[in-house]
């Protein structure tokens, strides 16, 4: 191959042109979009939003796909706005706790710390539970209070009196 160097300015950009257009239609076809469109087309729009919003998101989509399937069955598939949606949720996870570490006055950030920034995260599901078992009392309250009127007869308030 040629070195680009040699080459004068207005074939440089030519071959730039040419390989920028083989790439796109190389994404097209990997994307199972076809190579014939215009390059304004609304493919290649499509394309370059997507392209767009990947480089917004905060983690590589992949790692966040590999963390997801280890816990889906082996036959279920994840679409795109999935993906984008988990990784941008991961991101304002990652911003709320970085917000919470930001409050501590000291320079380093030690592990204690961040354990104590993403608390509020891992108490969730103990909460939860803690949710269900009050809950759980109430309704046994409940059924006890019922029970007592049915044995003593519900009193009316003037013949308590």
């Amino acid at each position: 191959m040629e070195d680009e160097t040699q080459k004068p300015a207005g074939e440089q950009d030519e071959q730039a042109e040419q390989t920028g257009q083989t790439e796109q239609a190389d994404k097209a076809r990997l994307l199972g979009q076809s190579g014939s469109s215009s390059p304004g087309g609304a493919e290649v729009q499509a394309e370059e939003i997507s392209e767009e919003e990947a480089e917004k998101l905060p983690f590589p989509t992949a790692a966040v796909v590999r963390l997801m399937k280890t816990k889906l069955d082996g036959d279920k598939m994840i679409k795109k706005e999935v993906k984008i949606a988990m990784n941008k949720w991961l991101g304002q996870m990652c911003e709320s706790v970085a917000t919470e570490m930001n409050k501590i006055p000291y320079t380093m950030m030690h592990l204690h710390e961040f354990n104590r920034a993403r608390a509020m995260y891992d108490n969730l599901e103990e909460f939860q539970k803690e949710k269900e078992r009050v809950l759980a009392h109430l309704e046994a309250i409940k059924s006890d209070i019922a029970k007592l009127e049915r044995d003593l007869g519900k009193l009316e308030v003037s013949e308590m009196v």
